[in-house]
Order: structure tokens, then C-alpha cells, then sequence
């Protein structure tokens, strides 16, 4: 008795066709279409993943840089200041200092300048 594939095939290309729902045009209705925009979708986010990581960073920099110039001070001098100092804070809570709590990096900011 030969085996018919139906059914799991129409499994796949269901679940593919899930994966691709919020494509556009024939990328939601045919299967190959389909697949390559899922494997293409699926490479971009793992990709992404890790430059997301260095987005943040840059961004946490510059945030950090714009909050320490308008105190007085270059980026490069309050993170060398910062390190003489002892003061290990990370660019991430030091750039929501920057942001949402001006006082207290204005506060790290005169520590660092303090001779």
C-alpha cells in the first residue's frame, strides 16, 4: 500500500504560512514565497539580536556624552575621570542617570571633576 504525504505536507505549509502572516503580497499565499521570506525573517532576527546589543551601547554613549557636555566635560574625561575615581558604574545606569535623574550624574559628574 503506497503512503500519500498530504497531510504532513499540508501541515508544513501551514506552519510556514503562519510564520509569514504579517508578510506582504504573494508572500502570504505561496508556500516557496513563503518559506524564503521566513528563512530570510528568521536570519535578520537572530543577526539582530546581537547588533542590538551594540545599538544600545552607541546609544548609551551618546546620551551620556550629549548629558556630560552640557556640564562641562567630554565623554572620554568623565569615563577616564570615573576610573581614577573608583566609581564602577556601567554605561547603561549611567546613561539612565543621564537622563531621568540629572542631579545625581551632575553629583558624579562634579566628583569626577574635583581635583
Amino acid at each position: 500500500m503506497r503512503v500519500k504525504r498530504g497531510v504532513p505536507a499540508h501541515a508544513k505549509h501551514k506552519k510556514i504560512l503562519d510564520k509569514a502572516k504579517g508578510m506582504q503580497h504573494y508572500r502570504t499565499r505561496s508556500y516557496r514565497l513563503a518559506k524564503q521570506g521566513v528563512i530570510k525573517a528568521l536570519r535578520y532576527s537572530y543577526r539582530d539580536r546581537r547588533n542590538k546589543k551594540r545599538d544600545l551601547r552607541s546609544l548609551w554613549i551618546t546620551r551620556i556624552n550629549n548629558a556630560s557636555r552640557e556640564l562641562g566635560i567630554s565623554y572620554s574625561q568623565l569615563i577616564a575621570g570615573m576610573k581614577t575615581k573608583n566609581i564602577t558604574l556601567d554605561r547603561k545606569i549611567l546613561a539612565d542617570l543621564a537622563v531621568n535623574d540629572k542631579k545625581a550624574f551632575e553629583a558624579i559628574v562634579n566628583t569626577v571633576k574635583e581635583k
